[in-house]
């Protein structure tokens, strides 16, 4: 097991913030309850971590106190988040809550159609970011990335605990969105929060496995590098190949855990071969399944 270059600290997740962005007119309690199921299972909200009081959730996604009591209502009932009375008290993530489960979970319920287009979404967004993030960014901004993303270096191989496995995947993330910001526009960056907090719970499914890390790794720091020398096109190809290994594994895991009546333990989660083929593809070839 290797351990973790630093415990990491207890304190609200980049992608937490998006979980209480404004819903809108379309958002509901059905909506609010997915957006926190989401931040729960993606652990971002973490086992004993308290939630925003229920005026607090109401006025910050913009939906009425009667809407978020509901949500709340179906997370009780889904074993998520427990509430107690009283002084002190309040809504706070289920200590039982499995986030690794819920993404399995979430994943077998996806078709490979729905895969596809998350894959999509997901490229349109980070390709464009990356394009204007190498037209736009300073190369001091860059060397932060690459130094952060270093760091890492000491997650990339061997068998991981679940306190590494999250550590890795919350810096990963956060390298994704703080590359996205150096494109100098808040707007996607703000759509790239909701969609990594959408896509990082899959994602961590992948992670268990070293050489899908060591992929992971690569294919980002070929990205920056790209960024760094401000040549738009290679940063796009090199985006494109980055997402397409995500979900082209991703659809291997599906087929596999589908087929599967009990789900594998953690250790069970490789999938090298379906990252080493995903090497030569283009999104493209992710599109046209």
């Amino acid at each position: 097991m290797t351990s973790s270059p630093s415990a990491p600290a207890r304190r609200p997740h980049r992608l937490q913030g998006s979980m209480f962005l404004p819903i809108g007119e379309a958002g509901r309690a059905e909506l609010v309850e997915r957006r926190i199921a989401e931040a729960i299972m993606g652990g971002h909200l973490r086992a004993g971590d308290r939630l925003p009081s229920e005026a607090d959730l109401a006025r910050t996604m913009g939906v009425a106190p009667t809407t978020v009591r509901e949500a709340l209502l179906g997370l009780r009932s889904r074993g998520l988040v427990t509430t107690r009375r009283g002084r002190g008290g309040g809504s706070f993530v289920s200590e039982t809550a499995d986030p690794r489960a819920f993404a399995r979970e979430t994943l077998v319920r996806t078709s490979r159609l729905g895969l596809r287009d998350l894959g999509v979404h997901y490229a349109a967004l980070t390709v464009a970011a990356s394009r204007l993030a190498a037209r736009r960014a300073a190369s001091g901004e860059i060397e932060a990335i690459r130094t952060r993303l270093a760091r890492l270096d000491a997650l990339r191989d061997g068998e991981l605990d679940e306190r590494d496995l999250m550590a890795w995947r919350h810096t990963m993330d956060d390298l994704q969105l703080e590359l996205v910001a150096l494109s100098q526009s808040a707007r996607l960056t703000r759509d790239q929060m909701r969609l990594q907090a959408e896509i990082s719970p899959l994602l961590r499914l992948l992670d268990a496995d070293a050489s899908a890390r060591a992929d992971q790794h690569d294919r980002f720091a070929a990205v920056i590098a790209a960024v760094d020398d401000g040549d738009e096109d290679a940063a796009s190809a090199a985006t494109d190949g980055m997402i397409t290994a995500a979900v082209v594994a991703l659809d291997a895991l599906r087929q596999r855990l589908s087929a599967s009546p009990a789900p594998p333990a953690a250790n069970q989660h490789s999938l090298p071969e379906s990252t080493a083929n995903a090497r030569d593809s283009g999104v493209d070839s992710a599109i046209r399944w």
